[in-house]
């Protein structure tokens, strides 16, 4: 049988794909060699916030007092926490299997491999190998979890981000390397569920892709919730004695050993595009990542790769829109490419982060004259009655034709907000659009008008 499109991989840039594609009309299939959804949906974004949602309620019921009730102490069931992630992402996984059916997509199971133009051999779990053969191949094979030389994982002392869903049992200590979104959000829930976490970063700050200020305001909440946070540290090596781990930590100010029951690797991720046909066929890659044009063509006619393969933000929204702009091309429509500089990032540790556009020193550097507006959520009645008055939002605007240019946000559901930011963005609204749309009160999103405000010396609440 031959399909118009054949899709390898099943992660949220690979799915979202074969949707398009086959609400376009176009006869789809898609190869996944382990279960539907990919890392995202069965290791990744789902599951991670299910087990983030429970720590945040543990913390509730830590702090239930400050809201007037009385719980009898709470304790954590780890194995509950675990128990309870796997079934989001199970469920999950299985509402792909129900589109993949309503949208008549045939599932292919086993691994991938591109033989050339249209073909494309899969390997069966007992190594049995079929041709399927299709006009058009989209690689959509996604990334794991990043290996350094001298942080070798072993599955059970030091580990990468699949073992940290599903220990056995809750370790006392932990010692987290890498504090971007993947570490710093295991880094909170291990520390917000009782395990001693020591959280190191190589750059001068936390989460170094953030705007500095929310990066420190981070730096602030983590130690303040007991988390020792190491920065401009490196470590150097780790060794397994009688089931412990011994850190070896350079800083600053000079070597120091940490002992803790696990280390966890969050150092970054890296492509999966070994084994899958790429040399002999051809396919140009350069620095782990295969080339591209705004199409996600490859330089071989009939072929295209979407999500972590290919440059950009390896974020599961940047992996969907890639797919389905490149699935509207390939059907004849003619799609906006992506703006890249108007891609969200979230990271859903409490406080949470979300942040989009220019940073206040990256809008410098481009040689903007910037108006930069700020508001605390101290200062809002909502956040106050909540219980949450950490963080703040800060918005970037151009001073000479009043353009967003960005927008960076750390706080209580502030993942939810950031949405507001990039559709402005979008629709390139000024400042004194934002400021003269008026915003229900009392919201956390009213922060966002406060902030505006406060680019503008208008600002009412400070």
């Amino acid at each position: 049988m031959s399909y118009d499109v054949i899709v390898i991989g099943s992660g949220p840039g690979g799915y979202v794909a074969a949707i398009r594609a086959s609400q376009l009309g176009l006869k789809t299939a898609i190869i996944e060699k382990e279960s539907l959804g990919g890392i995202c949906l069965n290791w990744g974004c789902i599951p991670t916030k299910a087990l983030l949602k429970s720590a945040q309620v543990f913390n509730y019921l830590n702090h239930a007092s400050d809201f007037g009730i009385t719980v009898k102490s709470g304790a954590v069931d780890f194995g509950g926490m675990i128990k309870r992630s796997r079934d989001v992402a199970d469920g999950m996984s299985k509402g792909v299997q129900f589109l993949m059916k309503k949208n008549k997509i045939d599932v292919i199971n086993g691994t991938g491999k591109v033989l050339g133009p249209k073909k494309v051999e899969v390997t069966d779990a007992k190594g049995k190998k079929s041709t399927v053969e299709g006009t058009n191949i989209i690689i959509a094979t996604g990334a794991r979890s990043r290996e350094l030389p001298n942080l070798k994982q072993d599955g059970k002392n030091i580990i990468g981000y699949r073992e940290a869903m599903t220990l056995s049992k809750q370790p006392k200590s932990m010692l987290v390397v890498g504090s971007g979104a993947i570490g710093s959000e295991f880094a909170y829930f291990y520390q917000s569920i009782g395990t001693e976490v020591t959280l190191v970063e190589y750059m001068p700050n936390i989460v170094p892709v953030e705007d500095e200020e929310v990066s420190k305001q981070l730096g602030r909440s983590f130690k303040k919730s007991g988390m020792k946070v190491m920065t401009e540290a490196a470590v150097e090596s780790v060794q397994v004695k009688g089931g412990k781990c011994i850190s070896t930590v350079k800083t600053k100010k000079g070597e120091e050993k940490i002992e803790t029951d696990i280390v966890l690797s969050a150092v970054g991720i890296v492509s999966n595009i070994e084994n899958i046909g790429l040399e002999d066929v051809g396919i140009a890659t350069d620095k782990g990542k295969i080339i591209v044009n705004e199409y996600y063509e490859t330089n071989i006619s009939g072929i295209y790769a979407i999500g972590d393969v290919v440059p950009g933000q390896a974020l599961a929204h940047v992996a969907s829109a890639e797919g389905i702009v490149c699935v509207e091309k390939i059907a004849g429509q003619n799609p906006e490419p992506i703006d890249y500089n108007n891609i969200p990032g979230c990271t859903y540790c409490s406080p949470e982060i979300a942040s989009v556009g220019y940073t206040e020193k990256a809008a410098k550097e481009a040689g903007y004259e910037i108006k930069v507006g700020k508001f605390p959520f101290s200062a809002s009645g909502k956040a106050k009655a909540a219980g949450h008055s950490e963080g703040f939002v800060k918005l970037i605007y151009d001073a000479k034709y009043g353009e967003l240019l960005g927008g960076h946000m750390i706080g209580y559901n502030v993942t939810e907000m950031i949405a507001e930011i990039v559709t402005a963005r979008k629709l390139e609204t000024t400042g004194h659009e934002v400021l003269k749309a008026i915003h229900p009160h009392p919201t956390m999103s009213e922060a966002v008008m406060e902030a505006t405000a406060a680019a503008y010396d208008e600002v009412i609440h400070l």
